[in-house]
């Protein structure tokens, strides 16, 4: 009975996806050697034959014939008349081969080489696992949904391998069911508890460039390289790209015909608004290209302390700063500078009043919250929507309305 519990251990792992057949044989091997040192103090002579197909094996013991009555060594010489007992032709001095019965190891031992087999095997397929998914960080899987959790999915690959992916790497908008097929990149692989922890995303930059690379053949050829990209998950992207080759227009390629090429990728992101723009190592022109659609009037830029301060028409500002400030936010993260936006007053037009003359009414650290949206005037306070504005400073709804008031009582 021990003998087919073993066969069955073998039927279970015979067909594992993580472990290549040489390696299965080399532990099972090794398993039954270690057995047989435990038990008879060495193996070399011994020879295991192990057929995992069929889920069986064979242990061979080789002995030298001695005279009767010299035997020191059972497990390494035989008598001449049990050697006889096996074949009559054996002499002194020959080797014995002789088959040791699998029931002759005992119960206990047979058990604890289950275990034993059991517990290798599966240590190996773990580690295995963690391998081939820390070789795949950085690549897209695609899985099916096998379980929703409030903090996390459980996803399963082609092979039922079990992925995660935290609610901190789904994009806010995403939804999904059990058994809805997904797409993700591994970000990383970790071991906890000694069992892989693989962890994959759909917020990274990294399965946005991936996305571009499935859709724009340009790049997978390395015809254009993406130079940078920064993302606000499911709200705003911005992807710099830059073409070797002066025949290839980098954005043109990449948007493709009415769109074609990228709409499949807004589709993937949940609508995630991309703007693709071609790369520059002029910095003015670079930051003039991150704040489009916004049109620029003129640029200082601060190299030592990595900032510029942007000059647009009052009309032009919103578009700058964009929905939520995410425009802005990700021309400076493209860029690497922050980007300070301002109104190109008209001289000839009503006078503005700049926020410090305000101070005897309006809180500084309110007016600080105001310069750091871009507004230094009153004008270019009440020039931004008062939802827009609550939304931007985070202030308060009262504190609002009564900047507004102020502003407004200034020009009555």
């Amino acid at each position: 009975m021990s003998t087919i519990n073993l066969i069955d251990t073998f039927a279970e792992f015979k067909d594992l996806k993580n472990i290549d057949r040489p390696t299965m044989m080399s532990v099972l091997e090794d398993v039954f050697r270690s057995m047989i040192i435990k038990m008879y103090g060495s193996d070399d002579n011994y020879d295991i034959i192990i057929n995992i197909d069929k889920g069986d094996f064979e242990i061979w013991r080789n002995r030298e014939v001695v005279e009767e009555g010299e035997v020191e060594d059972p497990n390494r010489q035989i008598s001449l008349s049990e050697a006889k007992k096996i074949e009559e032709d054996y002499q002194v001095g020959e080797e014995v081969t002789d088959e040791v019965k699998f029931s002759d190891f005992g119960r206990r031992a047979i058990l604890a080489l289950r275990q034993n087999l059991t517990a290798r095997i599966l240590e190996l397929e773990k580690n295995n696992l963690y391998i081939k998914y820390k070789d795949r960080i950085g690549e897209i899987v695609i899985g099916e949904i096998y379980q929703v959790w409030k903090k996390e999915i459980l996803i399963l690959d082609d092979e039922g391998n079990e992925l995660i992916m935290p609610k901190s790497e789904q994009i806010p908008s995403d939804f999904f069911r059990k058994g809805d097929t997904i797409r993700a990149v591994v970000v990383r692989v970790e071991m906890r508890n000694n069992s892989p922890l693989i962890i994959l995303s759909r917020t990274s930059p990294v399965f946005l460039e991936r996305l571009f690379e499935l859709e724009v053949p340009e790049i997978f050829d390395g015809l254009i390289t993406i130079k940078n990209i920064v993302r606000i998950p499911g709200e705003r992207a911005k992807v710099a790209v830059e073409s070797y080759d002066e025949r290839v227009d980098p954005v043109g390629a990449c948007v493709g015909m009415k769109g074609s090429r990228i709409h499949g990728i807004v589709r993937e992101l949940r609508n995630e608004n991309i703007d693709v723009i071609n790369f520059t190592n002029n910095i003015q022109l670079y930051i003039t290209r991150a704040l489009s659609p916004a049109k620029i009037i003129s640029i200082k830029i601060d190299e030592t302390n990595k900032r510029a301060e942007v000059f647009l028409q009052p009309e032009e500002v919103s578009l700058a700063i964009g929905k939520g400030g995410f425009n802005i936010k990700l021309a400076g993260q493209l860029t690497g500078y922050e980007i300070d936006v301002f109104r190109e007053t008209d001289t000839q037009g009503e006078e503005d009043v700049d926020l410090d003359e305000f101070t005897d009414e309006i809180d500084s650290w309110i007016i600080d919250v105001l310069k750091g949206i871009g507004c230094d005037t009153a004008k270019s306070v009440l020039d931004i929507p008062y939802d827009e504005l609550v939304k931007r400073t985070d202030l308060e709804e009262e504190t609002v309305k009564e900047i507004l008031a102020i502003f407004e009582t200034e020009f009555e």
